[in-house]
């Protein structure tokens, strides 16, 4: 028997501002850097609670825009694999974090997001939401279902390749369109 087997790797559609805004996170790392190492020489030569309040203030923004620069450059990617759907978060093309996996034949409902079904699961109190999506104006794709008496909902961006292999999988009156 042959394995279904679709990997599906989303990427922004326009990456001008992300890339703008990353090189611009470098320029603030390197200054806020260079004016925290300033600081910390001001601090030897004479203590001051002043120089020593800013100096923390500017290398805990160093070390942020550091650590959140990487969340510009964000590629969602979507394993699909005999009815397991596995999601990872892809930081740089470096850093891979794993979001999570589920086995489609345990959700109740999914779709289109387009589909007037979405807007039903999406007013429902008590849901927990997960974007794992970057255009929103791409093919959005929704799974409802409930896991240790917890309302849950993944939103991502699968070709429609992928929603075929993904609806063969689903029981019936699952797929809302």
């Amino acid at each position: 028997m042959m394995d279904n087997f679709k990997e599906d790797i989303v990427a922004r559609h326009s990456t001008l501002l992300p890339n703008i805004l990353y090189a611009i996170s470098w320029v603030f790392v390197v200054i806020f850097g260079l004016y925290a190492l300033l600081l910390l020489q001001m601090l030897l030569m004479t203590f001051d609670l002043f120089t020593l309040l800013m100096t923390l203030v500017s290398a805990a923004a160093c070390v942020l825009l550091f650590f959140a620069k990487d969340q510009l450059k964000v590629e969602y990617e979507y394993t699909f694999t005999n009815g397991s759907l596995d999601f990872a978060k892809v930081m740089r093309g470096a850093r891979r974090k794993e979001l999570g996996s589920m086995n489609v034949q345990n959700v109740s409902a999914c779709g289109h997001v387009a589909h007037e079904s979405f807007q039903k699961f999406l007013a429902m109190k008590d849901v927990a939401r997960k974007n794992w999506f970057l255009n929103r104006d791409g093919n959005l794709f929704y799974f409802y279902y409930v896991k240790e008496n917890s309302k849950h909902m993944i939103i991502i961006e699968p070709s429609e390749e992928m929603v075929e292999m993904i609806r063969r999988y689903l029981a019936a009156g699952v797929y809302q369109g």
